[in-house]
């Protein structure tokens, strides 16, 4: 199990206090989830600059190691994915630290691939050459990810090039709800945990697969609630606007928890909508 944070707004942001400060921050959580197991086994944060991902991550405890606050304090983007590692599959490494990168794509996942040990040499048959020769770790999520992208690819969306939210959720949530049926009658007393975060910089969707998943929806230029000062160099020509998935809520903000087996999708102008997995009727959460 692992604490996931995603992070999209429409003006460059700091997120420092979110991830190091607040009340419930990454930080914290990395010593002591809501239910008191520590994600001690890796960290990762990556974030877009002019459009380009940048990452660092590390092999041990966030709240053992100033680089993450470092790193939290230089942030300042449009997109940011973080993440504390709590290992199943894959040893405490950096190169099995989360999020993993692929050209413009970034991917943390929160949970287990359940009977990896037996879908794991069927899941890498399934990923182009291409994508498989970067794999560096050994866990099922970098897998997933590759595994993820193969199948981008194979529905004829150029990785290189902007799709859509909508194209990118419905084969997102297409491939999730398919892994979790290869999953149980790989192993049908073993319950998969998907729950995922895969953007572009420009686009993002998650997944809620049988792990907690909250989110909160932020309008307009407001003093932060921890250090009292605002964390946006402001366009005055625009509304602002950011949209923050956490594992668990992060601040006394009016966090929602995403339903399960569904799908979050976050598009270019912010349009944020949840939509059951499969084929139930998309419902606007803002």
């Amino acid at each position: 199990m692992c604490r996931l944070y995603g992070f999209r707004a429409n003006e460059e942001t700091k997120v420092e206090c979110t991830l190091v400060h607040a009340q419930n921050s990454l930080l914290l959580q990395s010593e002591s989830d809501y239910l008191g197991r520590k994600h001690a086994d890796g960290w990762g944060i990556a974030f877009y600059h002019n459009a380009t991902p940048e990452r660092e991550r590390r092999a041990g405890a966030a709240f053992q190691d100033l680089h993450f606050s470092v790193t939290a304090e230089r942030v300042y983007t449009r997109a940011v994915v973080a993440h504390v590692r709590l290992a199943t599959v894959g040893k405490p490494d950096a190169r099995n630290s989360h999020p993993f990168m692929f050209g413009k794509w970034v991917f943390a996942h929160n949970g287990t691939v359940t009977a990896f040990d037996k879908l794991g040499a069927q899941l890498l048959s399934e990923i182009s050459p291409e994508l498989l020769s970067t794999r560096l770790g050994q866990t099922d999520s970098e897998v997933l990810f590759l595994w993820m992208l193969s199948r981008l690819q194979q529905e004829g969306i150029d990785l290189d090039g902007d799709p859509t939210a909508d194209e990118i959720g419905r084969i997102n949530a297409t491939s999730i709800s398919q892994l979790a049926h290869r999953c149980l009658h790989a192993d049908a007393d073993a319950e998969p945990k998907l729950n995922t975060i895969l953007t572009n910089g420009r686009i993002l969707v998650a997944t809620r697969w049988n792990n907690d998943l909250y989110v909160v929806y932020r309008e307009g230029v407001h003093d932060c609630e921890i250090c009292g000062i605002p964390h946006i160099d402001h366009d005055n020509n625009k509304e602002y606007r950011a949209v923050v998935l956490a594992s668990e809520p992060i601040s006394s903000e009016p966090w929602r928890m995403v339903p399960n087996q569904s799908l979050v999708t976050i598009s270019e102008d912010l349009k944020l909508i949840n939509e059951m997995i499969p084929g139930t009727r998309p419902s606007m959460l803002h």
